[in-house]
């Protein structure tokens, strides 16, 4: 072993180089995943939101109507000569000052941001939450405001679809502004509308009446919104008041069915407007052989005229030349006179 000490020293060299190979790979290596790891960069401190929260949910004030005069003033010199201005100068109603605010709910926010989020417009409200708005104030009126019949609450008609808040009188729809009342009307109901070319008609289209002489727009208790007259007695009598009665011999269709049995009420082809062509047709509709036993005998209803009545001659084919008392007499019970 004493002789051969250089075969161990000469290999020294060798096992040096291979562990110092070994420790560059190493570090290499580590290097290598170093870099693949992603560079976390320090993410500053979120801003506290604290100072903004109490903001966003502070409801909002009132700040009277002279802050929406500022942006709106157009619209504010015309509610001026507007009813609703009413609420602005009367301090009983709790609104003098904030008219505006009392459709549009407080505005304070909507003034210092003017974003439209923050006020209440009842123009772009579904109706049922329009209808909530106008109601504050106009529930159980004379008009029926406040229980809504018609087919127009039915089919979710808001009350601004028709009713103008901020015009003048001028330019709103009102009872006495016949031709806008019958315009407004007829954009909708176009067929009625067309009713009235007719050459019989009621006088609408030289705008004599308007729709709601006839018709409550906000609901009645008698079918299509028919106006009551005399507590509970169609509308029509309010202008024909001869065909009204009482009589001691009352026309059954008149009491019973109403104007309508015989008459068209919006308009017609046929005189008087009449519901056929000829007037002998829409008598024996009633007065014809009907076939119940004891009917013509009571000559409470219907029945076969007298055998005289012979309907080829022509005299005898307009009814009212002789029954002329037809809505109703106090002296005959067969309307002679």
């Amino acid at each position: 072993m004493r002789g051969s000490p250089g075969r161990y020293e000469s290999a020294a060299p060798l096992w040096r180089g291979f562990w110092s190979l070994v420790a560059i790979l190493a570090f290499a290596t580590a290097a290598l995943a170093q870099e693949d790891k992603p560079v976390q960069t320090p993410v500053p401190a979120a801003a506290p939101a604290a100072a903004e929260t109490p903001a966003a949910n502070t409801p909002a004030e009132y700040v009277g109507s002279e802050t929406c005069q500022v942006c709106h003033e157009d619209i504010f010199k015309a509610f001026r000569t507007n009813t609703h201005h009413v609420l602005e100068v009367e301090k009983s109603r709790k609104w003098d000052g904030k008219a505006c605010e009392s459709c549009h709910g407080p505005g304070s926010k909507h003034a210092e941001s003017g974003e439209a989020q923050f006020i209440r417009n009842p123009a772009k409200l579904i109706p049922q939450q329009s209808e909530r708005v106008c109601l504050q104030c106009h529930a159980n009126q004379p008009t029926n405001v406040g229980r809504i019949q018609s087919g127009h609450g039915r089919s979710g008609i808001a009350c601004v679809s028709c009713h103008s808040i901020h015009k003048p009188p001028s330019e709103s729809v009102t009872k006495g502004r016949v031709a806008r009342v019958n315009a407004l009307c007829a954009s909708c109901h176009q067929a009625t509308w067309a009713q009235f070319q007719k050459p019989y008609r009621h006088r609408l289209p030289e705008n004599a009446m308007s729709c709601v002489d006839c018709h409550n727009p906000h609901g009645s208790m008698r079918p299509n919104s028919i106006q009551t007259f005399n507590a509970n007695e169609p509308g029509c009598f309010r202008c024909h008041g001869d065909k009204r009665g009482p009589f001691t011999f009352d026309h059954a269709p008149v009491r019973l069915d109403g104007c309508s049995a015989c008459h068209e009420p919006h308009g017609s082809a046929n005189p008087r407007m009449l519901v056929r062509h000829e007037e002998r047709f829409v008598c024996l509709e009633c007065h014809a052989n009907v076939g119940a036993p004891g009917i013509a005998a009571s000559g409470s209803m219907g029945g076969v005229p007298p055998a005289f009545h012979d309907l080829r001659t022509t005299r005898f084919r307009s009814c009212s030349s002789c029954h002329v008392k037809i809505h109703g007499s106090n002296i005959n019970k067969a309307f002679l006179r």
